[in-house]
């Protein structure tokens, strides 16, 4: 069976800005041309060989002369983690709003996230391990806009916010615990590299259902969620008996 969501299946139509190699001393540089090429430098050659002098090598340049566009590593890192998430806005098989349904909808989003682990194995693990705009962000869907429109479909699809939360912490825990082991399938090493600096909360006034919804996606149900996705598994699993030898709550009015 073919998967759909590599990028040998796939091309290059999904990624959303152009990450290889350019003539940059007759472009010139640009903050976009560096984050770029820092995603294809950590593609080809791992997370823990970039600095800033081995990317402006690849560049053509001095290292130093990246800084005018970029303050320092750091502000790499957290810009690499942008613009590869960002590559779902280019993905036109993912879309805002809920054009067929909350069920397709989220089906989209999961593959072009998982598209975007298989396009950048050696980056997804930075994905994980960044610090989020706000505590309560959960990697890898990492965009304000995008947790905002999840948020907006699921509520306009009839839950509660409490319960769009919990759609929310669900489907990120799902997507970052099977991509992360996915992608470590791949040889990759998937646990962080330094320890990041904290970035800040950003300003939320662009997101009135992410403000409105703050106050239940910042409670801590991580117990409570951890035993109702094992229930949910164990459900799962059961089902693959025989009927007459599954538990009575799975075989009740079915």
């Amino acid at each position: 069976m073919t998967d759909p969501d590599t990028p040998q299946t796939r091309g290059d139509a999904a990624a959303a800005t152009p990450a290889g190699k350019t003539d940059t001393v007759r472009s010139g540089l640009d903050q976009r041309r560096i984050l770029g090429a820092a995603v294809r430098f950590i593609d080809e050659n791992g997370l823990r060989a970039l600095t800033m002098q081995r990317l402006g090598a690849y560049l053509g340049v001095e290292g130093m002369a990246l800084y005018r566009y970029v303050p320092g590593r750091e502000a790499l890192l957290d810009g690499v983690v942008e613009t590869v998430v960002d590559e779902l806005f280019g993905d036109p098989d993912v879309h805002l709003e809920a054009h067929a349904g909350w069920v397709d909808y989220l089906q989209r989003l999961a593959h072009g996230l998982r598209r975007i682990a298989l396009a950048h194995p050696e980056v997804f693990p930075l994905v994980a391990t960044r610090p989020p705009a706000a505590p309560w962000v959960r990697p890898p869907l990492r965009s304000l806009r995008w947790i905002e429109s999840l948020l907006e479909v699921m509520t306009e699809a009839g839950f509660s916010d409490e319960n769009a939360a919990a759609v929310y912490r669900a489907f990120s825990s799902f997507l970052l615990g099977h991509l992360l082991l996915e992608v470590a399938g791949h040889g990759v090493e998937t646990g962080p590299v330094e320890e990041p600096d904290v970035s800040p909360i950003e300003d939320l006034r662009n997101y009135p259902i992410l403000q409105r919804l703050e106050p239940h996606l910042s409670i801590d149900v991580a117990a409570q969620d951890f035993e109702e996705a094992l229930e949910a598994l164990l459900d799962r699993v059961a089902l693959l008996l025989p009927r007459p030898r599954r538990p009575r709550r799975l075989t009740e009015d079915k």
